[in-house]
């Protein structure tokens, strides 16, 4: 059987206004991995992601560069127990309950 993991991620730098959550919503479902993805006040990204360990490193890589117009300063992954609480991946908006 795949590991399955959980991953949660604080992306840093130029990562609002730049199409960061849409593509990283895309690259997510690309690689069949589960979770959201939202901007927060302080100008960062955060990130929530589950599924086979591969994919989810796929993800964070490209969070780790992000879209062409991004500037990517520093990429915070905390590693968690899978939970399997989510059946879709979603860029979320501030008027979301993630």
């Amino acid at each position: 059987m795949m590991d399955m993991v959980r991953a949660h991620l604080i992306i840093e730098g130029l990562v609002q206004g730049v199409f960061f959550r849409a593509t990283t919503a895309d690259v997510a479902k690309k690689h069949g991995v589960f979770g959201w993805v939202k901007n927060n006040p302080d100008g960062s990204v955060e990130a929530m992601i589950e599924g086979r360990e591969e994919d989810v490193k796929k993800v964070i890589g490209f969070c780790r560069i992000g879209p062409p117009r991004a500037r990517v300063d520093r990429v915070d992954v905390r590693w968690e127990d899978y939970r399997d609480e989510f059946d879709d991946f979603h860029a979320v908006t501030r008027h979301s309950s993630y």
